[in-house]
């Protein structure tokens, strides 16, 4: 089986600090290599992988102002589009700019959609030959098929020599009203803890007004981008993780990490976390600030080893390998999918 993964170039891959979709873009790469799959990786020259690297971005323009990130996705997809017949399935996971190319891959195409950007990207997967993967149920569009639902996986592996618990609160996210950076600072300060937060500024007018006056250094501290060498520390030593989501979360990668260290997370419901979230288990999910904040007392007392079980059964990479596995095979194996027109 020969697999043209084409991952997003906004950040390399894998990740060194923010960038869920490369981050799992390189888990299953990785994971797909150990399994003998002969896999090209589609990515940024400045990746780290043990499969075949094949790049026209030298690294992400997410980290270099000087390029414009419209301009290297297309030139990217043109060059994977070049090679694809060299492949038996190309795994999207660009978002929609590769299905615009839809009738020129010479390959079938499987996208797996990590949360769509907006109702107006709709047409390009509404007019698609791909074969479309969830990221969770509750991320399904009504107004396409779906071949499964394969939830993101963690290595498992990176979050062991944990730090001892503490008493602070964490926020593990982009600062944006989406991720309810400022909700999280009211619920810690109800709850009479301090909160730490981590992130990059995605929104910097929201957080000079609503996030910045709080930081203190006290009662409110900001890290930054917090990176995979600082993350389980950051989770690791959490009472609990506060995600009280302004938006219909698709998935939550801080999430199912936070778990693999063992710590609960308050979220709100909203998106998947209910889908996520085992409830009174690994969290809880709430439906507003007052139950966030009559929550704290009560995911304190989970058991972390109870929560890191959990996570470890369902959300480990090595699921997520066999999960796509087994849909790119079923997919190689459906004639109507193989031998759909122009391909």
């Amino acid at each position: 089986m020969r697999i043209a993964m084409l991952g997003p170039i906004a950040w390399r891959t894998p990740p060194t600090h923010y960038g869920p979709w490369e981050r799992v873009t390189s888990l299953l790469t990785e994971g797909l290599v150990r399994r003998g799959v002969d896999v090209t990786l589609f990515a940024t020259a400045d990746s780290v992988t043990a499969a075949r690297l094949d790049a026209v971005s030298p690294h992400g323009y997410a980290e270099d102002a000087a390029m414009d990130g419209r301009v290297w996705e297309a030139l990217h997809v043109a060059h994977a589009l070049e090679s694809s017949g060299s492949f038996d399935l190309v795994h999207n996971n660009l978002d929609w700019l590769p299905l615009a190319f839809d009738a020129f891959w010479r390959a079938p195409v499987v996208t797996t959609i990590h949360g769509f950007s907006g109702a107006g990207i709709l047409p390009a997967y509404a007019r698609s030959r791909s074969a479309y993967v969830s990221i969770s149920d509750a991320d399904r569009s009504p107004d396409l098929d779906y071949v499964a639902t394969v939830h993101h996986g963690i290595d498992m592996s990176e979050f062991r020599d944990l730090p001892a618990r503490g008493d602070d609160l964490v926020a593990f996210g982009r600062i944006h009203p989406d991720k309810g950076t400022a909700e999280a600072i009211e619920i810690a300060a109800r709850a009479g803890r301090r909160l730490v937060l981590c992130g990059i500024i995605q929104d910097p007018a929201y957080f000079a007004e609503r996030v910045e006056p709080h930081i203190d250094g006290d009662h409110v501290v900001y890290r930054g981008s917090v990176g995979p060498a600082e993350r389980t520390e950051v989770l690791g030593s959490a009472a609990a993780l506060l995600h009280p989501i302004g938006f219909d979360e698709p998935f939550g990668l801080s999430v199912v990490e936070a778990m693999a260290c063992g710590t609960p997370v308050i979220a709100y419901r909203r998106g998947s976390m209910p889908e996520v979230i085992d409830d009174g288990v690994t969290g809880f999910v709430v439906s507003g600030i007052e139950e966030a904040v009559a929550s704290v007392p009560l995911a304190v007392r989970l058991d972390p080893e109870a929560i890191r079980a959990r996570a470890r059964e369902r959300f480990d990479a090595e699921r997520m390998v066999d999960d796509y596995l087994r849909v790119y095979r079923s997919l190689l194996e459906d004639p109507r999918f193989v031998k759909s027109p122009g391909i």
